[in-house]
């Protein structure tokens, strides 16, 4: 065995001993396919308001202009699928952000894995990225042999589904790279014919300005009234097109307790929502991503729910 191989193999049982659901490596080198696809998803203007996926166009395709000597981009998945749901009277939140916000939780994960990588291989440079930096992170993961991006635009794998967060690592060390795997959507088409707004509105391509996550998370001003009884109670995020991918029925519950919601977040009712408070949302989402939309981004999508 050569010490690209060696390594590869080190690196992935770690990030198992960590609790990562898989791991993937590849080059890191220019995603020319991807190129042309964002080209055109931003010329048609899916990314709505969220203005940011405009900016470093060139990073987003090319990992080496993030990390000096990038050699590999490592892909990792964390898996988020709870074991309990919501109560079902009650406004809908992402399974995502049932518990701690998982850039805190991953970061954690792959600062460690990193330091194991330095401590083990030796002087290796890199950086770790949680959707929060210019990186494709799906695409990647694909390339990486850990799923192929289906037509809700999300990253699919056999036998485990799509509910877990997509991380990597970029590192200036050669490693053994994993072959991509094949798409398995077939002639299915549940997602789009599920999704409330109609915003997959192709196969494979979702126009994110129409989607219930971008209504609910990303715009800041007033829901557009023509979106009016198609949230199907969704009040942060929507997990609609993942819930009816066939794929999903292999999911199986995370065992990591800091992704475990707050009991009193289960047993919420639409009245409870309703009436929140600032202390009961401080509490029930201490660390939770639903700070995102902090609590008058809640209000006005539950008030949007409410027709009001």
């Amino acid at each position: 065995m050569n010490n690209k191989e060696k390594y590869s193999l080190l690196i992935k049982e770690e990030a198992k001993r960590l609790g990562f659901l898989s791991c993937g490596i590849s080059k890191a080198e220019f995603l020319e396919e991807e190129a042309p696809r964002l080209e055109n998803w931003l010329n048609h203007q899916h990314n709505g308001q969220m203005a940011y996926m405009e900016n470093h166009f060139d990073k987003r395709l090319n990992p080496t202009l993030l990390v000096d000597g990038a050699k590999s981009v490592i892909s990792l998945l964390l898996n988020y699928f709870p074991s309990e749901k919501q109560n079902e009277d009650s406004y809908k939140i992402s399974k995502y952000a049932y518990g701690q916000d998982y850039h805190f939780v991953i970061k954690e994960k792959l600062k460690e894995l990193l330091n194991f990588i330095q401590e083990e291989i030796g002087e290796v440079s890199g950086r770790a990225f949680v959707d929060s930096a210019p990186v494709l992170d799906k695409a990647w993961a694909a390339k990486s042999g850990l799923g192929w991006v289906g037509k809700n635009s999300n990253l699919i794998t056999q036998k485990v589904g799509s509910f877990y967060f997509i991380a990597e690592l970029i590192v200036d060390l050669n490693l053994e790279y994993d072959t991509i795997t094949t798409d398995h959507c077939g002639s299915c088409t549940a997602c789009l014919d599920a999704c409330p707004t109609e915003a997959i509105i192709a196969p494979y391509i979702v126009d994110g300005s129409k989607c219930i996550s971008y209504f609910t998370i990303e715009l800041k001003e007033n829901i557009p009234l023509e979106m009016k009884g198609k949230f199907n109670d969704w009040a942060f995020g929507c997990d609609v097109c993942q819930d009816v991918c066939p794929w999903n029925r292999f999911s199986k519950p995370h065992n990591e307790p800091l992704f475990n919601p707050n009991k009193e977040l289960l047993s919420f009712s639409k009245k409870d929502w309703e009436e929140i408070t600032k202390d009961t949302f401080n509490k029930v989402f201490k660390n939770s991503a639903v700070k995102r939309t902090k609590l008058e981004g809640l209000q006005r999508n539950i008030s949007f729910l409410l027709g009001k």
